[in-house]
């Protein structure tokens, strides 16, 4: 079984939810309490934290700027809403949130919510979506929302999601219309930037030496360590050793900026490829 580090998530909670969240965190996550989103970010600042989660309940008005800031300073961390409670406050709020860039929101105010948290902070992933996220969104700085959303939520979803017919679904887009996106800019495809970003969640989970090449392979779905060994051929021409040998995960990432996003930099820029995702699955 895959062992790694303690998750630790910093909060802005009310007390009454910051029992629960505690919790909720046992045997998953170490808490750390702070009572305003200024403490929260120096937090994150000082050590290393997988998640901030802030409440709509206990976030002053006056803090939503200092979430912006947070969201915008941090790409790689994510940065959740937490309800417990559904009142006019707590939608306006989420409103205000929202267009502060969070993207992700868990509703405990019903039991099933309390296991999605568990999910959304505490799943393996996050650690390593939060390297790879980080220096990628920063060469990606002047990017359009839209796409740095694309490119976050295709880190998150890659160790997942090996096709991009199912990465399509998970962002709220037909694959043809995400395909022809693609082309249109001049740009890899989807499933070569797919392809990709799942070999970077191969080369931080052998960053740990204590996974075999089999056990990568099926921690990142491939049917077999053979089908693992062969991507890895088509994609670089070597074999599963030798990548592990290669390519250690910062000279992984390093590769993937230099190959894939440095010189398509112009066409980032004004590239949109979630464009009307938010209307649902069929645009």
């Amino acid at each position: 079984m895959y062992v790694r580090d303690t998750l630790t998530v910093a909060t802005v909670l009310t007390p009454g939810e910051r029992q629960r969240v505690d919790a909720a965190g046992s045997g998953v996550f170490a808490v750390v309490h702070r009572d305003t989103v200024p403490e929260a970010a120096r937090v994150v600042r000082e050590r290393s934290v997988d998640a901030v989660l802030v409440s709509v309940h206990r976030c002053a008005a006056e803090q939503v700027d200092a979430v912006g800031s947070l969201v915008r300073d941090f790409p790689g961390i994510p940065t959740v809403a937490l309800l417990s409670q559904r009142d006019p406050h707590a939608s306006e709020m989420l409103l205000r949130f929202g267009a502060s860039g969070v993207r992700q929101v868990v509703d405990v105010s019903h039991p099933a919510g309390w296991t999605q948290l568990r999910d959304v902070v505490g799943r393996p992933a996050t650690r390593a979506a939060a390297r790879i996220q980080g220096p990628i969104l920063a060469a990606l700085a002047a990017a359009p929302p839209d796409a740095r959303l694309f490119v976050e939520g295709l880190v998150r979803l890659a160790p997942d999601t090996p096709t991009v017919r199912q990465l399509a679904g998970q962002l709220h887009v037909r694959p043809s219309t995400l395909m022809s996106r693609f082309a249109r800019a001049g740009l890899p495809s989807p499933k070569n930037y797919l392809a990709a970003v799942r070999l970077l969640h191969a080369a931080h989970l052998f960053e740990s030496g204590g996974l075999s090449v089999a056990d990568v392979a099926y921690r990142l779905d491939y049917s077999s360590p053979q089908s693992f060994g062969r991507h890895l051929r088509t994609m670089l021409g070597i074999t599963s050793s030798e990548f592990r040998n290669r390519f250690p995960f910062p000279l992984a990432v390093t590769r993937f900026i230099d190959h894939m996003i440095t010189p398509y930099g112009e066409i980032w820029c004004a590239f949109h490829p979630l464009r009307d995702a938010a209307a649902g699955p069929g645009s």
